[in-house]
């Protein structure tokens, strides 16, 4: 079992993108980012994007590198994301949507994920993501 690297004393919910190591709240996270040394990933080998593959359909696995394995959220609970009633409410705020809108168009999704992390509304998001998310895990 895997403990906080901040403050060894929870177990990890979260990995930072950057260095990969594993931390359990916002507080560890933020404390965490100051001294945070990125590490240097090799870059995936990305195909040749042409008709064939654009006319193709996305899976979670071409999205994921080997190492993010263990992050990996099963399909059923993803789904409940889209079902849940508070979620909806909180996408029809249009901050909201420019800012997810902002990360996922942003070169460095890194940056662009520790700026909104420090906007109120983005955690209350993500928040009620992991809820959503963490309840289910307990009923399966």
């Amino acid at each position: 079992m895997h403990i906080c690297s901040v403050c060894s004393q929870e177990t990890p919910k979260y990995r930072c993108p950057a260095c990969k190591i594993r931390y359990c709240s916002l507080g560890c996270y933020k404390r965490h980012k100051d001294t945070c040394l990125p590490t240097d990933q090799p870059k995936p080998n990305v195909p040749e994007v042409n008709d064939t593959t654009c006319n193709a359909l996305w899976t979670v696995d071409d999205l994921l590198h080997e190492d993010d394995i263990i992050d990996k959220v099963p399909l059923q609970r993803l789904q409940l994301l889209g079902q849940s009633k508070e979620l909806r409410d909180l996408l029809c705020n249009p901050h909201l949507r420019q800012l997810l809108l902002s990360i996922d168009t942003a070169d460095s999704k890194d940056e662009a994920m520790k700026a909104a992390m420090q906007e109120p509304l983005f955690v209350e998001f993500s928040d009620q993501c992991l809820k959503i998310v963490e309840n289910e895990s307990k009923d399966l």
